[in-house]
């Protein structure tokens, strides 16, 4: 049984156990603070909601639903979609905000809410904290009854918006007549991938896990450890790349010609490539657990890089601050703000197989001119104060250079490591990169043991 409430929304466990589980309770309790502190305050009180496909979400949409129109909000139901399509539907229909229901990499026992705001972005960690301390909260029910619509083409929008971008070339696409597999894990991507493939001109999809169940077929995490179907067919030799997304649809991997995991840490930084290349403007931003391959590149095209917290609305906030052209997270999410200010797999899709389809290179050819470092991401089940950890670390690593803007990352010459805690999960992440694979795990097995030692 867990239940979690963080920034990124509430999150946990189907038991039904009230403050221990995502229950109804609790999210009854949740729907009734956003309406307060985020609904109340727009002109419009209407709400975007969408889901993904795992089975307990139909349960639960409906729920939120009634709870909404019982008080006056209007609900537009837009069913099986993925979050950036939520997302950029804000806006579309100019509405209050979102509630995304979706656990994202979690397994099939959890579900979550996400809650956007008015511009289709993730609530700010001060009014995250409004809604979650509801008992502050007093709410008072509407006499009339809110409307309810479901809308169909939703995905169909956001995928002309992509095709619309100056840096995605369907033409050149089309003309590499690429042959692809693509892992839709049983969820929204199942839908979102072929339809947005074959807008590109991709005609030859091989699609497994596309049933749009919520049975995901493996953990649904895109980890080179979990994607082994993609990567037997891609051995064969008779496809020209993998794409594999997470249940929502906001994380974007590849697999290279050869079955190899293109590495979800340069998504990001070939996507960031593309764009500089095309752009005038130069300035990017990931998270402080991204690789420090982007800001090599970033540099490399005279450009500026700059790091903000984990979390997506913390990358955001940065972004919008430096006016970055591209930015995200290291997990394989691609921010591109002349679509929308969120994680976005669909136009990372546009706008990588854009670069290779112009260069006319594999997969595997364009990763050996990018920077080359290795990353070893672990965790560690930590109930204790986080801060003891922080403390005796920073005295530890006191010669080198800190950054202490979210738990606390130690950067060398050539490596660094990240530590902090889970905003999803009871877990301290343990994030390193160095020149080579062993030398990362080295290094994150040390400050794990030091950790242990508390």
């Amino acid at each position: 049984m867990v239940l979690i409430k963080s920034i990124s929304g509430i999150r946990g466990t189907l038991e039904n156990i009230p403050g221990q589980s995502l229950s109804d309770q609790d999210i009854s309790e949740i729907i009734l603070s956003y309406i307060e502190v985020v609904v109340n305050l727009s002109d419009t009180r209407t709400v975007i909601i969408g889901r993904d496909a795992r089975p307990s979400g139909i349960r639960i949409s409906e729920l939120i639903t009634q709870l909404l129109i019982d008080n006056g909000v209007d609900v537009i139901d837009l069913g099986l979609a993925t979050t950036p399509t939520i997302g950029i539907s804000v806006k579309e229909y100019k509405a209050s905000g979102a509630i995304i229901i979706s656990a994202s990499h979690n397994g099939i026992e959890w579900n979550a809410l996400k809650l956007l705001n008015n511009k289709g972005e993730f609530l700010t960690e001060e009014i995250s904290k409004k809604v979650i301390d509801h008992r502050q909260i007093k709410h008072k029910l509407k006499e009339s009854k809110g409307k309810y619509l479901t809308i169909s083409t939703a995905l169909e929008k956001h995928i002309k918006k992509i095709l619309a971008l100056d840096v995605v070339n369907q033409e050149a696409i089309k003309l590499r007549n690429y042959s692809v597999v693509i892992d839709g894990i049983n969820s929204v991507g199942g839908i979102a991938l072929p339809m947005l493939l074959t807008a590109l001109g991709v005609n030859k999809i091989k699609k497994i896990n596309c049933t749009p169940n919520g049975n995901f077929a493996h953990n649904p995490e895109p980890l080179p450890e979990n994607i082994f179907q993609i990567k037997n067919l891609l051995k064969s030799g008779s496809f020209d790349f993998g794409i594999v997304v997470d249940p929502d649809v906001d994380r974007l991997c590849f697999v290279d010609e050869k079955g190899n995991p293109f590495g979800e840490e340069y998504t990001l930084v070939l996507a960031a490539k593309h764009v500089l290349e095309k752009k005038k403007e130069n300035v990017t931003c990931s998270n402080l657990s991204s690789s420090m391959a982007l800001p090599k590149v970033t540099e490399s095209l005279g450009g500026r890089h700059y790091f903000s917290a984990v979390g997506e609305i913390n990358v955001v906030r940065e972004m919008k601050k430096t006016n970055a052209i591209i930015g995200g997270e290291g997990n394989g999410g691609v921010i591109y703000p002349e679509i929308h200010y969120g994680r976005d797999a669909l136009v990372g899709i546009g706008i990588i197989l854009s670069y290779i389809a112009e260069k006319n290179l594999s997969l595997s050819q364009i990763k050996k001119t990018l920077p080359q470092y290795f990353m070893s991401k672990k965790k560690i089940t930590f109930i204790k104060d986080f801060e003891l950890i922080l403390d005796k670390l920073k005295k530890e690593y006191v010669n080198d250079k800190i950054i202490t803007i979210d738990g606390l990352k130690v950067m060398k010459d050539n490596e660094w490591f990240h530590i902090r805690k889970s905003n999803t999960e009871p877990i301290v992440r343990v994030y390193t990169e160095a020149p080579t694979l062993n030398a990362a795990d080295m290094l994150a097995q040390k400050i794990i043991e030091k950790i242990k030692i508390l």
